[in-house]
């Protein structure tokens, strides 16, 4: 791995930790209103950022309240749900349809950290697949206009 995409998805991780715990009640709730996780939009610019991505939920997930749940289920369901998009990424060249596919993809796979609650807590699966798809869906459809506008600016394929 090249020192810059090294240093680049360091930052990617740094930031994605640093934002999630100054939000902590909205990132660890039954909502799940992490804003952080726009950053799983620049895996559709770069599939280099994977590991940026993955690192900084792990290490978010360390401080998570629901301990090794959320560090083996929050991990799985941004790794599947990258390696989905990377894999379109093959068929797809279009940024907006893959931005999209993106939102939908982490939103729907929501049901993994619906188990995750249903198993640690007791919250019911359905109702709480809702309420956190809802959350990730509202803050990646968010994400689309600002992670694109941020790439035409900063080129995010060209960091790494």
């Amino acid at each position: 791995m090249k020192l810059k995409t090294l240093v680049a998805n360091g930052l990617i991780a740094a930031l994605y930790i640093a934002v999630s715990l100054a939000i902590e009640p909205l990132a660890f709730s039954s909502i799940q209103f992490r804003i952080p996780e726009m950053f799983n939009h620049l895996i559709v610019f770069s599939k280099k950022y994977f590991f940026g991505i993955i690192l900084g939920v792990f290490i978010t997930n360390i401080f998570s309240p629901l301990g090794m749940y959320d560090l083996i289920f929050g991990v799985a369901h941004s790794a599947i749900s990258l390696l989905i998009i990377i894999l379109l990424a093959k068929f797809i060249k279009n940024i907006w349809i893959l931005l999209v596919a993106n939102t939908l993809i982490f939103s729907f796979n929501m049901f993994i950290i619906a188990f995750e609650l249903n198993l640690a807590l007791g919250f019911p699966f359905l109702l709480t697949w809702l309420t956190t798809a809802a959350g990730e869906l509202a803050v990646l459809a968010i994400g689309i206009p600002i992670m694109y506008a941020l790439n035409k600016r900063l080129k995010f394929n060209t960091l790494v």
